[in-house]
């Protein structure tokens, strides 16, 4: 293998290992202008948008046992990776698209199972981390607090009662 291959090889595994997914996209018709904007709004979820050769990017996928991705190799492809909240990259992705009409995802690799656009468009279509986050403590807290009342009526009606028979007795 040459060296400016394997070279081109070795760089495209270093951005694949940057996280557990990968989102493959057409970027046919993306202006320099277009992509540093997508870079920009990426960089907010440390995420990294990179145009690559569809030969080393089969031989890269492989040899890191990522699934077989060579249908969705068609045309110009970029990648996205980086970053630990996948939704949000995925959010940023179909705003972009919303707003450019440039971008197309291909396909995406999400803990090393192969996803359809489709499917990262649902996961656009997700909450937040963040939001997540918060509606489990939430649930957590809920049964917490229900039990806290139950336990608390008990007593808090006693009290009640006696109250009630003080003032009726005075």
């Amino acid at each position: 293998m040459r060296a400016e291959k394997k070279y081109l090889i070795d760089e495209v595994q270093i951005h694949l290992k940057k996280s557990d997914y990968v989102i493959l996209a057409n970027f046919t018709g993306v202006t320099v202008a277009d992509a540093a904007e997508l870079r920009t709004r990426l960089a907010a979820e440390k995420a990294e948008y990179h145009v690559v050769k569809n030969s080393s990017l089969r031989v890269a996928a492989k040899s890191l046992g990522l699934p077989e991705i060579d249908s969705a190799l068609t045309g110009p492809t970029a990648i996205i990776v980086g970053g630990k909240n996948s939704a949000g990259v995925a959010k940023i992705l179909k705003q972009f698209f919303k707003d450019k009409q440039k971008v197309e995802v291909k396909a995406g690799v999400l803990s090393k199972k192969l996803i359809s656009p489709a499917d990262v468009g649902r996961l656009a279509d997700m909450p937040s981390l963040e939001v997540l986050r918060a509606q489990l403590l939430g649930l957590l807290h809920s049964p917490a607090g229900s039990f806290v009342r139950i336990i608390n009526a008990v007593p808090q009606g006693l009290v009640n009662v006696l109250s009630a028979k003080a003032k009726a007795s005075a």
